[in-house]
């Protein structure tokens, strides 16, 4: 377990930086997410599919499957990848505060 401090927050992470609690995501958790994914700036199209994981999430307790990612926000799969260049899991799990997915997306 490591810990990542930013804007004087502090958060803990696993060995992939995915956080481990996600009631400690906040907006400077996307900042620094963003960054570290090379996302220069955030647009309402990143918002949409972060608040859609964050929603599914809460309601599922797990991260959707790419399909369902993509038909339920209306994203085709290269939007997805053109938005987070690490791709679902990896950019959009992480930057929604989800932990790291172990299916699909």
């Amino acid at each position: 377990m490591a810990e990542v401090t930013f804007k004087g927050k502090s958060f803990e992470v696993d060995d992939d930086g995915f956080l481990l609690k996600f009631e400690d995501w906040c907006p400077d958790w996307v900042e620094y997410v963003k960054d570290s994914e090379g996302i220069t700036e955030l647009t309402d199209q990143h918002w949409k599919i972060i608040e859609f994981l964050q929603d599914y999430y809460r309601k599922n307790n797990l991260a959707p499957m790419v399909r369902t990612l993509s038909k339920s926000t209306g994203f085709k799969l290269k939007e997805i990848y053109e938005l987070f260049p690490s791709g679902p899991g990896k950019g959009a799990c992480k930057m929604s505060g989800l932990p790291k997915p172990t299916g699909c997306v």
